[in-house]
């Protein structure tokens, strides 16, 4: 189609399967995760490491389940088990042509949260989880990029795998806004910033949380996963904004991912009254002058939000794989059928923001 700008969905998924460990090295057999289920609910899968449940896997449903799934819900996340496993990469941009999808960013599921206290465990896991998605981005001829897991406690192998991803279809690095003990502004993190930004890769926060106290704190709160990984994400957004981050690394790119984006309101405004009583000068807008970009929803007020982030740094994206509140693999067709929104803003959001973001 002529004039046909590219639809880019900024924030889809890979469901690890037992094939995510095959590139583990031969001397690194003995770290793979196990996947077990329980005999009173086989949907219900877990990894195991170490003889513990650690990261995360949604319950495996089948078509049907997940279409009746989704009409309890009213969204639509039905998705062919092949392609968001990627077993089938073909069926994936298959399916991607059928939403009108032209570039997906793929994101984690299994690092949702801390995998393991053990740093060669981490280093071997990551470098099988970014050789498998190298392999799938290759097999997509470009319409798969991903955001590079780094085991963060040992900083020079997470820098030697930013390198190995920057050269085989990574489009970010994947940080949770808090990794252990430490908050993302911690200095121990500036070479991988440094890194990042020397590759023009992004830093994609997505929600998470690696603080194994802190997710405890609420994983049967009623608050539950809101409070888990959706609020340190924007804490994290907040805690950049207020931080030397900006200063330190002018040219790199943040993107706080999965959240939506109506909080953005009141941290703008949270910030610039903190600048204010320390005498410090606020950005005419903070969001484009830090490199800063929030992925917003179809249900989030997006005129409202624009005012305060700008037209030049909201994305979206339709968590394409996940079954979670943010989940809709309609949401970029639905977005682009909203009223209330000039057709200049929607195509930013869809096509040159995440473009910017990600440098596509």
């Amino acid at each position: 189609m002529q004039n046909h700008l590219p639809i880019v969905d900024a924030d889809a998924h890979v469901i690890e399967t037992e094939h995510t460990w095959d590139y583990l090295e031969p001397s690194e057999q003995k770290f793979r995760p196990r996947l077990f289920y329980s005999p009173d609910d086989a949907t219900r899968q877990y990894w195991v490491i170490d003889d513990k449940i650690r990261g995360f896997r949604f319950p495996t449903l089948s078509e049907r389940q997940l279409r009746e799934f989704a009409q309890r819900a009213g969204r639509n996340f039905e998705t062919p088990q092949a392609a968001r496993e990627l077993d089938d990469v073909e069926l994936r941009l298959k399916h991607m042509d059928e939403l009108g999808i032209d570039i997906q960013v793929l994101h984690n599921t299994f690092w949702i949260e801390q995998i393991t206290t053990r740093p060669e465990v981490e280093t071997a896991l990551c470098w099988s989880w970014n050789r498998w998605l190298a392999d799938v981005s290759k097999k997509s001829k470009g319409r798969l990029r991903y955001s590079c897991v780094v085991p963060a406690m040992i900083v020079d192998q997470a820098i030697a795998q930013i390198k190995f991803a920057k050269e085989n279809g990574a489009a970010a690095v994947c940080m949770r806004p808090l990794e252990g003990e430490r908050h993302l502004s911690d200095p121990y993190f500036y070479p991988i910033y440094q890194t990042a930004a020397d590759l023009d890769l992004a830093i994609a926060v997505h929600i998470a949380n690696g603080n194994p106290e802190n997710c405890d704190l609420y994983r049967l709160a009623p608050a539950g996963r809101f409070a888990q990984f959706r609020v340190p994400t924007v804490t994290a957004c907040f805690n950049l904004l207020m931080s030397e981050l900006p200063q330190q690394f002018p040219k790199l790119r943040w993107g706080f991912i999965e959240a939506s984006a109506q909080w953005v309101p009141w941290v703008y405004r949270e910030v610039a009254i903190r600048y204010a009583v320390s005498g410090r000068t606020f950005p005419k807008n903070i969001f484009e002058e830090y490199n800063v970009y929030v992925t917003c929803q179809t249900n989030d007020d997006v005129p409202y939000i624009v005012k305060y982030a700008g037209e030049q740094r909201l994305v979206i994206g339709t968590d394409y794989g996940h079954t979670d509140p943010s989940s809709a693999v309609s949401a970029l067709a639905e977005f682009q059928r909203m009223e209330g929104i000039d057709q200049a803003v929607k195509e930013r959001i869809l096509t040159y923001n995440p473009k910017e973001l990600y440098a596509l």
